[in-house]
């Protein structure tokens, strides 16, 4: 993990710090305020949108221990005693520079990806066929976005053998930042399609930002058949010093695709490559996979594997969600949530997606206003009919008033609304029963209200509470506590009952600093509900673990087992320094690590990057009995020789917590 002087970061941004002897170490970057989870190293930057300006939430973050902030806006200093504060011009292009700087001190080779489509599944395979030979650090997801691509690259360190990180623009001028801060020695690009139109005068300049990113890369990877890129890679980069390396269907290139068989679920591609022909199945039959597929050989190739190796690996390619998540739904149905935008390119991918699922004869497609795509608008809702009608849809529902104006293109069983709110009012349980639905919608316009109703629900209790006696009792027992004494307050199995939002919103309000809860999915409705307090879960099973990330959860670790199954899970995600809590066993005898295991322990967590202990804590058995007094205290003792021990190996503190609401009194 890095760490640097605020004095260093000042001055790699000819930032202004005050005051100027601040000697605060930084390992986090902090870019919002409910993520938060190392005040004492967090640097938060104040970004300012269209939407928010990140200065005002200094107050709040300053309150919880955040001393450290890069800033655009005067400030009245004196309200935060013991802050520092670098003053820059753009807090955006500070918090870009520093990785970027951060990024220089490091020379493993990098890939960096980008395209319209498919960056995020290409970096996850070759993530996964490369894992083998490569410690690689990766974008999580799809963080490809000029704040993405900064959280992305800030973990890299001299043990990382590899980077793979995807770059995504919307606008000119972007991908200078991006390939500022990836500084990629091998180059990428998937496709060019519809996505982002909008943000450009047409697909040359759109092509002319994304070739950007590879002005200092010595190779780049293409395909091709896809002559627009061709032509702009011959245009930009035949007289400089690069070698250009290429796959082709049915043109001279490095790489030849001699057939594409499919067979099944599986496809055969079979390829020739300097003299040598093989071919290798990948557990796939849509367009979009083989060209994926191709990509990553593509860099196999390049790297030099051998091909007894890749035909070895990739028909073992895994299937993943990225933005096209596949949940059970209401009455029997299947929800394909893909509501992260609406383009022609993602939409063809999506329905090819959906018409692979067999599960239900009907088929339900709710769609809204797509992005510009260069088509005039009655031919390109034309088009979105026509194909709809080829992949036998069984109906459509339109939400936008660009697709509504259109609504007499559409054949069949189909309605339309003019807002995703006009639909909501109208929205019944009964209207969707033992059919795929697939929700492919632009982000304005909030799909995943519709998402939220569609999904299965597991829990559902009401109950009248007083919150007024709720938050007398919580006052009475913050009153026993010393005021820098942390409060978690438990609020599983919904609140016992109480209702989970409403009772952890009143907590929220009231100021506690954490809540529990005893599954993640508890926690994912705690988020949903706009819960924005750390959240410790209790029992976690393997299933769960993608909930943690999405939803900003921190799990409670009790076994060797679990924390070895969690590790490699987070290692095949490419994610570090991820909080979690450490539950020791003292006397309760349910679950937690004993003494005996804490030797077993610190050699683990000094052997991984995926940790950061948030908090390490034990549970009494008897707090409540006088009569045991003397064996809580035993408990203490043991606790506390345990986290010394715990804390001697990782280097750093944590919050240490034993007292349950017996031992408050």
């Amino acid at each position: 993990m890095p760490s640097y002087s605020l004095h260093t970061i000042a001055s790699w941004v000819q930032g202004k710090l005050n005051p100027a002897d601040h000697s605060n170490a930084i390992e986090h970057l902090l870019l919002d305020s409910r993520k938060l989870v190392f005040p004492e190293s967090s640097l938060f930057f104040a970004l300012k949108t269209s939407r928010r300006n990140g200065h005002q939430y200094i107050p709040e973050l300053y309150s919880r221990q955040v001393k450290s902030f890069v800033v655009s806006e005067a400030l009245n200093e004196n309200e935060y005693p013991g802050a520092a504060f670098i003053y820059v011009d753009d807090t955006l292009q500070a918090l870009q520079e520093i990785v970027a700087q951060h990024r220089r001190m490091f020379d493993p080779p990098v890939i960096g990806i980008t395209g319209s489509n498919g960056k995020t599944i290409v970096k996850e395979w070759l993530n996964h066929l490369m894992e083998p030979e490569y410690h690689i650090i990766r974008s999580p997801k799809s963080y490809n976005s000029q704040i993405g691509v900064p959280l992305s690259v800030w973990p890299i360190d001299k043990f990382d053998q590899l980077g793979i990180f995807e770059a995504g623009i919307s606008a000119p001028g972007e991908m200078e930042q991006l390939e500022n801060v990836i500084l990629p020695s091998i180059g990428l690009i998937t496709n060019l399609g519809d996505a982002h139109d909008e943000g450009f005068t047409g697909k040359q300049e759109k092509l002319h930002e994304k070739l950007k990113l590879f002005v200092h890369a010595n190779v780049i990877i293409y395909c091709r058949d896809h002559e627009l890129i061709h032509n702009g890679i011959l245009e930009h980069f035949s007289s400089a010093n690069k070698k250009l390396f290429s796959w082709s269907e049915n043109q001279e290139a490095d790489i030849r695709v001699l057939s594409i068989t499919q067979t099944g679920l599986q496809s055969v591609i079979k390829i020739a490559f300097a003299s040598v022909e093989f071919s290798f199945d990948i557990p796939f039959t849509d367009r979009a996979s083989i060209e994926n597929a191709i990509h990553c050989v593509a860099v196999l190739l390049h790297l030099g594997y051998d091909a007894a190796v890749i035909m070895d690996r990739m028909k073992a390619l895994p299937a993943l969600a990225m933005r096209l998540e596949m949940k059970q739904a209401i009455n029997r149905c299947l929800l394909i949530n893909d509501s992260y935008s609406a383009d022609w390119n993602s939409f063809t991918i999506a329905l090819d997606f959906l018409s692979q699922q067999q599960q239900h004869e009907k088929k339900t497609v709710i769609i809204s206003d797509f992005a510009q795509s260069g088509k005039k608008a009655e031919q390109l809702y034309s088009d979105i009919a026509q194909l709809l009608a080829q992949k036998k849809v069984s109906r459509v529902i339109g939400i936008g008033p660009v697709i509504s104006s259109f609504a007499s293109l559409f054949a069949g069983d189909s309605s339309f609304f003019l807002t995703t709110s006009a639909f909501l009012e109208q929205f019944h349980s009964s209207q969707f029963k033992d059919e795929s639905i697939l929700l492919k919608g632009a982000r304005r316009f909030a799909f995943e209200r519709i998402g939220q109703l569609l999904e299965q629900k597991m829990h559902q209790t009401i109950l009248e509470i007083n919150l007024s006696s709720v938050t007398h009792n919580l006052k009475y027992y913050q009153s026993l506590l010393h005021s820098r004494t942390k409060l978690m307050v438990m609020v599983k199995a919904f609140s016992y009952g109480a209702g989970s939002y409403e009772m952890a919103n009143l907590l929220q309000f009231n100021g506690i600093d954490y809540l529990a809860v005893a599954y993640a999915d508890e926690g994912a409705e705690l988020r949903k509900a706009g819960i924005s307090l750390p959240v410790m879960v209790m029992n976690t099973d393997e299933d769960a673990y993608p909930s943690l990330t999405l939803y900003d959860l921190q799990p409670e670790v009790f076994s060797m087992e679990m924390i070895t199954t969690l590790d490699a899970w987070l290692r095949s995600e490419g994610i570090t320094d991820f909080p979690v809590h450490i539950k020791l066993d003292t006397g309760m005898h349910r679950l937690g690590f004993s003494p005996n295991d804490i030797e077993a322990l610190c050699e683990f967590l000094a052997g991984t990057k995926s940790f950061r202990v948030q908090t390490v804590f034990s549970h009494l058995a008897a707090g409540e009995d006088p009569a045991e007094d003397e064996y809580t205290l035993k408990q203490s003792v043991l606790f506390n020789m345990c986290c010394e021990k715990l804390q001697s190996h990782l280097g750093y503190t944590f919050i240490r917590h034993i007292a349950n609401t017996a031992a408050i009194r």
